[in-house]
């Protein structure tokens, strides 16, 4: 028994094979994800001595580099709290390591900067910072790195994340 030949003008359905992605997809998500794991690893470890977090460091290094910030600067350049960063300065204030300043012509406005015992930690902060980023640095050349960088800036790109490092990082033009 023979089964005529049928024309359908119904779109096939989807099956589980095209939907699926290619799995190397996952796998360079997965990589930049362990990679930053890796990395938020090592400076916990190293921080861990200073009692400070990698999210803290990077603020008192983002006002060692750019003080006086309000705290919305401050919440514009980092990247490793989303949001408002108080709670953090608040803890780092309480620890005598950011002073909060009222601006001289708008009394409202605080400014935040370090305190001598916050700028004290920077030498060392800047080398843990340092020894972080060597996980990159001597594994990769110089021309991996400015692959890896360009491809990183355009997924990041419009992100929060990716305003945060684009303020931060300035690329001269």
């Amino acid at each position: 028994m023979s089964h005529p030949a049928t024309t359908s003008t119904t779109p096939p359905h989807k099956t589980a094979e095209t939907t699926v992605r290619p799995q190397s997809d996952s796998e360079l998500r997965y990589l930049l994800l362990a990679a930053q794991r890796e990395g938020a690893r090592q400076m916990t470890g190293q921080l861990r001595p200073l009692n400070l977090t990698p999210a803290q460091a990077e603020i008192l290094l983002v006002l060692a580099e750019r003080a006086p910030l309000t705290l919305a600067e401050v919440g514009r350049l980092i990247v490793c709290e989303s949001g408002s960063p108080s709670r953090i300065v608040d803890t780092l204030t309480k620890r005598n390591l950011i002073d909060r300043e009222p601006g001289q012509v708008d009394r409202r406005v605080v400014y935040l900067r370090l305190t001598p015992r916050g700028e004290a930690l920077i030498p060392e902060l800047r080398t843990i910072d340092a020894q972080t980023d060597a996980m990159v640095t001597d594994r990769l050349s110089p021309e991996e790195q400015a692959v890896m960088t360009r491809g990183l800036r355009q997924i990041l790109d419009g992100t929060p994340s990716g305003d945060a490092l684009a303020e931060r990082f300035r690329r001269k033009k």
